[in-house]
């Protein structure tokens, strides 16, 4: 059944194209890590001298940055993952006595 949804997924290029999309989800996963972060503490810091708040700045905001990266690296696995799976063969193991012999030019 696994061989049929392959070979089927393949031929349409639907996993060409679910493939495109996971990569591109970690890519912009990645970017995120550095822009979210530096987003929000422009935010947060923006609103804090508006309100005149009697606490101290805000700080740094970096656990986006690792939420982001977990994310970023689970959908580039799941990618590599189906993309070892619908397009490269599993490799063959030979046996031991199978030796090859060297070529001879002539």
């Amino acid at each position: 059944m696994l061989e049929r949804l392959k070979t089927a997924l393949v031929d349409s290029f639907v996993g060409a194209i679910a493939l495109g999309w996971l990569f591109a989800q970690g890519v912009a996963r990645f970017v995120g890590i550095f822009i979210e972060p530096v987003s929000r503490w422009i935010t947060q810091r923006q609103y804090w001298e508006m309100s005149q708040a009697n606490s101290g700045p805000p700080a740094f905001p970096f656990q986006l940055a690792l939420s982001q990266l977990l994310t970023s690296v689970l959908l580039l696995l799941i990618a590599y993952g189906l993309l070892r799976w619908l397009y490269y063969p599993a490799m063959e193991k030979q046996g031991q006595t199978g030796t090859t012999e060297p070529e001879q030019d002539a």
